[in-house]
């Protein structure tokens, strides 16, 4: 007998407000245009004021238990992605956890920046396959809006805020690569380039501090350690890319997104696209993006996906799962 992690539910919380790319206008010098030729985006979503990561985790995690048709006790562990958490502790899943009403399992936080909800899903299929748990919570949650350099034109249209959740449960598979859940999972990381992306904040200066980003720099290993780990993930599974219903990437930069396509051999239209509307969500961007394009109807059961993003660290991986 083969256990498989597999998505019951899926569903995410966008903040109310909207911020159209014309908005920076007012405060640096940049313009509509130059911020969608450069990225794909278009608008993003903020946290409202008083609005925290715990809370934006907390409506995505309602979504996916709903959808899975699922109660918040017959969860035995919460995972939260996140870089952005309410507080240095504790841990934004307990807070989604005490939200919820759930008094029994565990919860803790996973923090690999953009590639966190790679590493969660990760954790979360190797608890589902050992055996300490059974049904799974992982969300990613950002607030980076809060993290922003409001002077640097580089990087502060390029991020927004939100959450995405799935609910993962254990069931009995095949073996094969036919049987759905996750398939297979590959994560990197080399602290060599912790220069290149990072948050100059922290308890060595006793501030939250901005993000600092070297995009040229950024860009250059996104493209490259993205398909990498996109086949080796594929070739873990036994997989290709011609076998590939959907890549669902994180949520840069459409340059990217269509750079890892095309080094993949897959085509755009096999890819789910929500950049355009979130901006870069960190964390939340690959959840985010598998809830829209079920909401879309462009992912349906049986669909094999890949899921890929990168972050500082760098920390990268891949995550193949059949929905």
């Amino acid at each position: 007998m083969t256990i498989r992690a597999v998505v019951r539910g899926v569903g995410h919380y966008l903040p109310d407000r909207v911020v159209p790319n014309a908005e920076f206008e007012a405060i640096i010098e940049t313009s509509d245009e130059w911020i969608r030729s450069r990225s794909g985006i278009e608008r993003r979503h903020f946290a409202a004021d008083g609005q925290m990561t715990s809370d934006l985790a907390t409506r995505a995690a309602q979504a996916a238990l709903a959808d899975a048709g699922i109660e918040a006790e017959a969860i035995d562990a919460i995972i939260v992605a996140t870089s952005t958490p309410d507080l240095t502790f504790p841990s934004v899943a307990t807070m989604v956890q005490g939200a919820l009403g759930m008094t029994r399992g565990f919860a803790f936080d996973v923090q690999a920046v953009c590639a966190g909800f790679a590493f969660a899903l990760a954790n979360a299929n190797a608890m589902i396959l050992s055996g300490q748990a059974t049904r799974v919570l992982v969300i990613g949650a950002e607030t980076f809006s809060r993290l922003m350099n409001w002077k640097d034109r580089g990087t502060c249209v390029l991020f927004g805020d939100g959450a995405g959740a799935l609910v993962l449960e254990a069931a009995e598979g095949t073996g094969t690569t036919a049987d759905r859940g996750i398939l297979s999972t590959d994560l990197n990381s080399d602290g060599r380039f912790r220069d290149i992306l990072y948050v100059d904040g922290g308890t060595s200066t006793g501030t939250t501090g901005h993000l600092v980003m070297e995009g040229k720099e950024v860009f250059r290993h996104a493209i490259e350690k993205l398909a990498e780990t996109a086949h080796r993930a594929l070739d873990k599974a036994g997989l290709t890319s011609d076998d590939v219903d959907w890549i669902v990437p994180h949520q840069a930069n459409i340059r990217i997104i269509e750079g890892t396509a095309r080094r993949m051999q897959v085509p755009m239209e096999r890819v789910v696209v929500t950049v355009q509307d979130h901006g870069n969500t960190s964390a939340a961007s690959i959840p985010l993006a598998l809830s829209v394009g079920k909401a879309r109807g462009q992912i349906k059961q049986g669909d094999l996906i890949v899921t890929e993003a990168i972050g500082g660290g760098l920390a990268w991986g891949a995550v193949v799962l059949r929905w």
